[in-house]
């Protein structure tokens, strides 16, 4: 990806940028910040010593980008205590890029067992603080967006087993199929799923939806901050069933959610259907076709389900 210009990107957020931060400008350093898969991203430095985040991609990302920045607003609308969440700041398209500016976040690489039971506690306190707000839409979200780069249907339906089974399970084993993976049991799945979650009394909050521990990390000064969302209406057990995928949350941090709002009974038992949804996307995006990790650990997956829960 090109570097922006400096001087053209000061020129571009001047009138983006809320009247004490454009009084920072002009964009004095852009340094490429690495970690990213899908976007390029970059560590702004103005004039006035305030630093920034953009991300940048070819001008057909601009839907992704826009998805994430109404994530973060969503999220940024009900997050409380010490919970940081970058609300956007500029988005659109820029020398031919697209381009999201966020505030910049300085991370604490060490972290604390403290600092991860609070932000665990503070994500309990985001969903429950959002429950109010859903105002009987039930489970989805005003838009599609998108989970990773992978596309994700919303819309808003009233059942959370017919929502997960249809917006959730079915459009992954679509995908998968259209490139060659048929999985086992797979349509036997979508079709008890919803019998399955049936005596489950999920309460619809506000999810950040791609919660692995790339997603979320400790401030350098306390807090702790929730990004790069795939946000909608869901279970809450869906956040926590996903930071224990892809290495893992701390156990800290489950400690800190539980203190401040418990799971219901058969939380542990909904862990796996839960995570198949990011396996599923998993294979889509990495596995290429058939015989891929992550759809041998999908498949694995499915049956164990049919077997324990069937």
């Amino acid at each position: 990806m090109v570097a922006p210009s400096a001087a053209r990107l000061s020129a571009w957020l001047e009138p983006r940028l809320p009247g004490l931060l454009a009084a920072e400008l002009p964009v004095r350093h852009l340094t490429p910040v690495g970690g990213g898969c899908i976007h390029a991203a970059w560590h702004l430095e103005l004039a006035g010593g305030v630093s920034l985040f953009a991300k940048t991609n070819r001008p057909g990302a601009l839907p992704m980008l826009q998805a994430e920045a109404d994530g973060l607003k969503a999220l940024a609308e009900v997050a409380v205590g010490g919970l940081t969440i970058p609300a956007p700041l500029a988005l659109g398209e820029f020398d031919g890029q697209a381009l999201l500016v966020l505030p910049w976040l300085e991370l604490d690489g060490r972290g604390s067992s403290d600092g991860w039971q609070r932000l665990g506690g503070d994500l309990a306190r985001l969903h429950r603080a959002s429950l109010p707000l859903n105002r009987g839409r039930g489970y989805g979200f005003g838009s599609d967006n998108f989970i990773g780069s992978g596309p994700q249907p919303n819309g808003w339906l009233a059942n959370w087993g017919t929502f997960f089974a249809q917006r959730r399970l079915a459009p992954q084993l679509e995908l998968l199929r259209r490139s060659g993976v048929r999985l086992e049991g797979s349509d036997c799945l979508l079709e008890q799923v919803p019998g399955w979650l049936s005596d489950h009394e999920a309460q619809p909050v506000l999810v950040h939806g791609d919660l692995w521990s790339g997603n979320a990390g400790l401030l350098e000064g306390g807090g702790g901050a929730l990004f790069d969302p795939a946000a909608y209406w869901a279970d809450r057990e869906v956040d926590l069933a996903m930071a224990r995928l892809f290495g893992g949350f701390p156990a800290a941090f489950f400690a800190g959610y539980q203190q401040e709002w418990p799971l219901p009974p058969g939380a542990e038992g909904r862990v796996e259907l839960y995570n198949l949804y990011h396996l599923l996307n998993h294979a889509n995006l990495f596995d290429g076709g058939p015989g891929g990790s992550y759809s041998r650990q999908a498949q694995a997956t499915i049956q164990r389900l049919l077997r324990e829960w069937g």
